[in-house]
């Protein structure tokens, strides 16, 4: 009885850390009303690695990692810099429903394809079928039956550049999970990334203060803080106890959290296509999923 309650409540504690970081699209388009991309993406990696520095002094995370490790971790860290930045860009240009359910889908499907690709991974017949499954998904959600290649545009080009990016991202956070801490990895990414965002923020003056107002701070605190330190511990904390294997079904919570957040502020049209390929999207990572569980066993 005990471990189903310690089930729920790592359950509970997954789905809250996926809504915040579907709510994250719509609040960094309402930042990106207020400052610029450059900006933006400083601080937002800048209160991230702040305010996950107490936590993982208070969890006593190892801090020991190897040399590929670092190397690994110093390559998220700019990589994940590169994402932040087209995030921001993206919303600037694009709906914050569709950017958020977009990258949260083809992530997933990008991840196993490049894995195939980059790193041998190998397959079996139910896992290309998972994989064709996400194929279909990915072209019903890039609207590709209905209006050809009318997607390479600008207000979807960033969100389809920062999805491959992230795919990247997750790539060598697999490679270094068994080399390092995932709290000394987090901790390390937001460091990198809060550094090489803010090279490219310093000639917009991100430390000047009186020119950020308080509708910029309210939004930036909430995607730093609540969608990243808080949301990154909760779901590494939750991940741990309910499985690697269970992560990719969750991550299709997000574009829940991204379109009615979206819908609510900016009354964001929630188009059918969205829901079918999203839909599609997730019934692929089950599958896939599905039968490496089943092959574990």
């Amino acid at each position: 009885m005990k471990k189903e309650e310690n089930k729920t409540k790592y359950i509970i504690g997954m789905v809250i850390s996926m809504i915040f970081w579907g709510i994250a699209w719509t609040s960094g388009k309402v930042t990106m009303q207020h400052t610029v991309p450059q900006v933006a993406a400083f601080w937002r990696y800048a209160i991230s690695f702040i305010t996950i520095i107490p936590v993982v002094w208070y969890m006593k995370v190892s801090f020991k990692a190897d040399k590929v490790a670092i190397l690994y971790m110093i390559l998220a860290g700019i990589l994940s810099a590169t994402f932040n930045y087209l995030f921001f860009i993206g919303l600037s240009h694009g709906q914050a429903g569709y950017g958020g359910t977009m990258v949260t889908s083809l992530v997933p499907l990008l991840t196993y394809f490049l894995s195939i690709v980059l790193l041998g991974t190998k397959v079996n017949k139910v896992q290309v079928f998972g994989l064709c499954i996400g194929s279909f998904g990915a072209l019903i959600l890039l609207r590709v039956p209905m209006d050809g290649f009318a997607f390479l545009n600008v207000d979807s080009s960033y969100f389809l550049l920062a999805a491959l990016v992230w795919s990247l991202v997750t790539i060598l956070a697999q490679k270094v999970s068994s080399r390092a801490n995932p709290m000394l990895y987090t901790l390390v990414v937001f460091g990198i990334t809060a550094f090489v965002n803010m090279i490219f923020a310093l000639p917009y003056h991100p430390f000047e203060f009186a020119s950020l107002d308080s509708v910029f701070w309210w939004n930036i605190l909430f995607i730093g803080l609540l969608s990243g330190t808080f949301s990154m511990t909760l779901f590494f904390i939750s991940a741990s106890h309910l499985g690697a294997h269970k992560t990719g079904v969750f991550m299709f919570i997000v574009p829940i959290g991204a379109i009615i957040s979206s819908w609510i502020v900016y009354d964001e049209e929630i188009l059918l296509s969205t829901i079918i390929g999203c839909f599609f999207a997730f019934l692929s990572v089950v599958v896939f999923n599905f039968k490496r569980k089943v092959k574990i066993k």
